[in-house]
């Protein structure tokens, strides 16, 4: 069924949807790629618009983001195939209908990591910089890419009779088959959750970037808080990817908050013994520059007072040079004048 039903009971609110928007040449243009394409063009049209701010451009981002994209879109395809195999063993021409859903955003995430290093490498940019950067829009365009989900009804928790509990026509064929009655149960909006923290995380992760203090503690802060709030949202999905007897994201999410806390540490520790160990060199910075400044504004006064003493003395000198002058001078007169006297 195209149509999908979608309701909140206990917050009142109701929607109907279809899973395509239009359709362009007998094609459907599903939401599910919509609300993707619009977080993506969003996420690329403000990191182009701030990029300059940190030595970057705009044609910086639009290389990147033409590499970057389809090498996302088919790491996050692989991720998904790979660990829903049975799903597709069978169908193999059903690993391209990319349109029904089943991208995982830890492939995408590794996939555009990995280009955005080599694309790095390429045009002498540092790394950890550049993804220091663009780290906050990824995370943005995940958040605003969740609603896909919601659109396709998919992505759910797990049965709950919470005031904001989500129903439809999908979701309820799944609380049937648990075993309990729509009508009073509902299940987790574990995609309403992921946004909602992912767009909490973009907006620290912009605050932060000001204040880091050295490379890549943004980007370590991003596996912190993705992979803590992603961890525990996890544990309440239905449709959760399996490694074993693990959530395949769970998984990954809590190896990504140690890997990210122990780089975020080990980062600061060695900023701190290059600073305690290296002698400042002024000029090196704005702060430097400034200290330079002074420093050279006070010598010139020095140089200046001592041009006045020096003055000073000089013609202390010569006033005294002239009054022992003047007084020779006198002395001779009066001898002079003794000498008429005495005539």
């Amino acid at each position: 069924m195209d149509l999908n039903l979608v309701s909140f009971p206990g917050l009142g609110l109701e929607f109907e949807l279809r899973k395509y928007a239009f359709i362009v040449f007998g094609i459907e243009i599903y939401w599910y790629g919509i609300i993707i394409t619009l977080g993506f063009l969003a996420a690329v049209i403000m990191a182009s618009r701030s990029c300059r701010k940190y030595d970057l451009t705009p044609d910086n981002i639009l290389d990147l983001v033409l590499f970057a994209a389809p090498v996302a879109i088919i790491f996050a395809r692989l991720y998904y195939v790979v660990f829903s195999w049975d799903q597709y063993k069978n169908d193999l021409t059903a690993i391209f209908r990319i349109r029904d859903g089943g991208l995982a955003i830890y492939g995408g995430v590794i996939g555009g990591l990995l280009v955005a290093w080599l694309y790095t490498k390429k045009k002498k940019i540092p790394f950890l910089h550049l993804a220091d950067f663009g780290i906050p829009y990824l995370v943005f365009g995940q958040g605003v890419g969740r609603w896909g989900n919601f659109t396709n009804q998919e992505s759910f928790g797990t049965i709950t009779d919470l005031p904001w509990r989500m129903n439809g026509n999908i979701i309820d064929r799944y609380i049937v088959n648990e075993g309990a009655d729509p009508s009073v149960f509902g299940v987790h909006p574990t995609f309403l959750y992921e946004s909602a923290w992912d767009i909490a995380v973009f907006l620290f992760l912009l605050f932060y970037r000001k204040k880091k203090k050295v490379d890549g503690e943004v980007l370590f802060m991003y596996f912190i808080l993705y992979g803590t709030g992603r961890a525990l949202i996890e544990s309440l999905r239905t449709d959760s990817l399996w490694l074993g007897g693990f959530r395949a994201s769970q998984l990954l999410s809590v190896i990504l908050v140690i890997v990210g806390l122990a780089l975020f540490l080990y980062r600061r520790i060695i900023s701190r013994k290059k600073a305690e160990e290296e002698p400042v060199a002024l000029g090196q910075s704005r702060y430097g520059a400034l200290l330079m400044k002074m420093k050279e504004e006070e010598e010139a006064l020095e140089s200046v007072a001592e041009s006045d003493s020096e003055a000073i003395e000089d013609s202390d000198t010569e006033t005294g040079e002239k009054a022992a002058a003047s007084g020779d001078d006198d002395t001779g007169s009066e001898a002079a004048d003794g000498s008429k006297t005495g005539e």
